[in-house]
């Protein structure tokens, strides 16, 4: 232990006897300004305002952080030792009645307003070719894949026709498990390659209509591009329902209805799209509540028929009673859950 150490109030007060400094510390406590803004603020040369913030950095009062070629200087008072904290709360009363520190809040206020300015500026002239820049910054349609973060960290969710695993690999970072059914085996062999890595997907071969899927099992379940494979739709999304728990939703993505008759030989569609009351119905008929179909734009560069999004939800109990209808298969324990035993 040095008996000889000085106290670090002492230090503190020495690199806080100074006006300019105290004008900093009223600043950077309330905005995080770089040098040259400092500079404009202060009426000050870089020189003098870099030799001062320096000596503020070294006793701990002010941290800076880098951004593109400047750094960014701020006071946080919670940080702060308790000590320091309560001198600085005694300090900046002083500092706050110095002749030049209205003059310090109007000029900072101002360069908060150039700054907004330039930003502004900016859009103004981008605007025309802003969806092109964050393309090109960031690829197409990021701001969708972001917007999976909304999905609740608990839920298990079915990727049902899960195709090659592309909205399966979507999820899975989002969302405690994914269960993925593909009944074709080509399609299933791309799909376990595209997932291997992702521990929370699990793969199950097994068809639409007999989900290989435990009663009221998901708490969320999509059906992207599958309907229109099938021979019947409503067996289907009552099989949907069985598997989903009170609360559990549905969200369908399909093809409006369109005459792309050539489709029936080269993709094998059954159904050439859905008229939006007629999957409603369907919804319904499912036992599933709150049917909605929502179309969606068509993408600039889309060659295929127009798009919707259905959205339906599982009712919760009434009355200690599970008031959604039950399909024939969800009235007994399902082929899968036999075979599991």
């Amino acid at each position: 232990m040095n008996l000889h150490a000085s106290p670090p109030v002492l230090s503190w007060m020495s690199s806080l006897a100074d006006a300019t400094r105290l004008r900093i510390l009223r600043l950077v406590e309330r905005h995080e300004l770089t040098v040259a803004e400092l500079c404009a603020v202060l009426q000050m040369p870089q020189s003098t305002v870099s030799r001062h913030l320096k000596v503020l950095a070294d006793d701990g009062w002010v941290a800076a952080r880098p951004e593109a070629t400047s750094r960014l200087y701020r006071m946080e008072v919670e940080d702060l030792d308790p000590a320091a904290r309560r001198l600085w709360n005694l300090l900046r009363e002083q500092a706050s009645g110095l002749a030049v520190a209205s003059q310090d809040d109007r000029r900072a206020a101002s360069v908060l307003a150039e700054r907004q300015t330039t930003s502004q500026a900016f859009f103004s002239t981008a605007s025309g070719q802003w969806d092109r820049l964050r393309g090109d910054m960031f690829g197409e349609r990021f701001d969708l894949l972001g917007l999976l973060g909304l999905l609740d960290p608990a839920w298990t969710v079915g990727d049902l026709g899960c195709g090659t695993g592309q909205i399966a690999a979507a999820i899975a970072p989002f969302v405690a498990r994914v269960v993925a059914v593909e009944s074709s085996r080509a399609m299933t062999r791309a799909a376990r390659r595209r997932l291997a890595d992702l521990d929370n997907v699990e793969l199950r071969t097994g068809a639409l209509e007999a989900l290989p899927v435990e009663d009221r099992s998901l708490d969320a379940a999509v059906a992207c591009l599958v309907l229109h494979h099938v021979a019947d739709p409503p067996a289907v999304l009552r099989e949907i329902a069985r598997a989903l728990r009170p609360g559990g939703r549905l969200l369908v993505v399909d093809m409006l209805p369109h005459d792309r008759t050539e489709y029936r030989q080269q993709m094998g569609h059954v159904w050439l799209g859905f008229e939006p009351d007629r999957t409603r119905e369907w919804l319904s008929g499912a036992g599933l509540a709150g049917g909605r179909v929502v179309p969606l734009p068509p993408a600039s560069q889309a060659r295929g028929p127009a798009l919707f999004a259905a959205t339906a939800h599982v009712p919760m109990r009434s009355n200690g009673v599970e008031t959604r209808a039950e399909s024939p298969s969800g009235r007994r324990r399902n082929r899968w859950q036999r075979s599991h035993d």
